[in-house]
């Protein structure tokens, strides 16, 4: 079955795309999506299940599961944090269904959001307010928030791809486009509904992610509040290019502190053309969080997110490769 076969109809709200299915059946069994049709998009697999690396860019199939991408040798010889964010994520079991996709498109897991008992979720019922305001918030977002929601993105490949400048392949029933992987998800706004800036029937179907010299010396640093299977109350992806011990470039990107994968572009122009020692890097990344804005119960984030930078930024500092 070809693309134009899959997608030629129009869908709407009342359809859901399945690949993996670890994300679409949980919400569908909690009744926060009701979809008349579920369409498998599982014939697609054979044309985007790729893992191609060619010394310019690595070309990742949509449809590649979670562990493949991240036992790939040349994903873990040449983007570290790409595998790290991977094999961080979920569980083996969950890591084996899952999709790239549909991995970097999964919903929050806000409890306001999943437990539909709650009516006030702008998410799932635009309009009806946010109860996590006022309510328990350890685990909402400090950066990228505002008064129609701050409920935190879950993921930790996208992370990956943000810091690495990835761009994102769709196709649907328009045709096929290119975009910048950092202009696929939206900040909340007034409209925290609109989660994306897919267009109705478009789906993934590749990552492009360029090699340049920080892609080695990367790392995904995720802590959470168990070591195994759970979502990260902070993270860090950081890829660092170095002459010396002076900054020649840094990427970053912050997860479980924000509402969307937050690049931290003050914190790199905070290390760029400085020595990368402790003093400096939590320099940047106090300027990551100059704008976090906390609630009732997630002040710590802030401090935590500060720390998880730079032990990540000196991490990656130290790491030594194979000539």
């Amino acid at each position: 079955m070809e693309m134009r076969d899959i997608l030629a109809a129009e869908p709407d709200s009342s359809v859901a795309f399945l690949a993996g299915g670890t994300t679409v059946l949980d919400l569908m069994k909690l009744e926060v999506i009701r979809p008349e049709r579920v369409i498998d998009l599982n014939a697609l697999r054979g044309e985007y299940g790729h893992i191609r690396w060619d010394g310019v860019s690595l070309r990742l199939g949509a449809f590649a599961r979670m562990a493949e991408v991240a036992a790939h040798p040349d994903v873990l010889a040449h983007y570290p944090v790409i595998a790290q964010s991977l094999s961080l994520a979920a569980s083996a079991q969950l890591r084996n269904m899952a999709s790239l996709g549909g991995n970097v498109l999964q919903r929050t897991r806000c409890a306001y959001f999943r437990d539909t008992s709650w009516s006030a979720c702008n998410k799932r019922v635009p309009g009806s307010g946010c109860a996590a305001l006022e309510g328990a918030n350890r685990s909402h977002a400090v950066l990228g928030t505002s008064d129609h929601c701050i409920a935190t993105y879950p993921g930790d490949f996208a992370q990956a791809l943000l810091a690495l400048d990835a761009s994102v392949n769709v196709a649907g029933p328009r045709g096929s486009r290119r975009l910048p992987f950092a202009s696929l998800h939206r900040r909340p706004g007034t409209i925290p509904h609109l989660e994306t800036n897919l267009l109705s029937g478009e789906i993934i179907t590749e990552f492009v992610v360029p090699s340049g010299a920080w892609t080695r010396r990367s790392l995904y640093l995720k802590i959470r509040d168990r070591q195994s299977y759970e979502f990260a109350v902070a993270s860090a992806a950081v890829a660092v290019d170095l002459d010396g011990d002076v900054v020649r470039n840094a990427r970053i990107a912050l997860g479980g502190v924000a509402t969307v994968p937050w690049r931290a572009l003050e914190a790199e122009a905070a290390l760029r053309g400085r020595p990368l020692t402790a003093e400096v890097a939590r320099t940047a990344a106090r300027a990551a969080f100059a704008d976090a804005t906390p609630q009732s119960h997630n002040a710590f984030k802030v401090e935590l997110g500060q720390s998880t930078l730079v032990r990540a930024l000196l991490q990656a500092a130290s790491m030594e490769f194979q000539p």
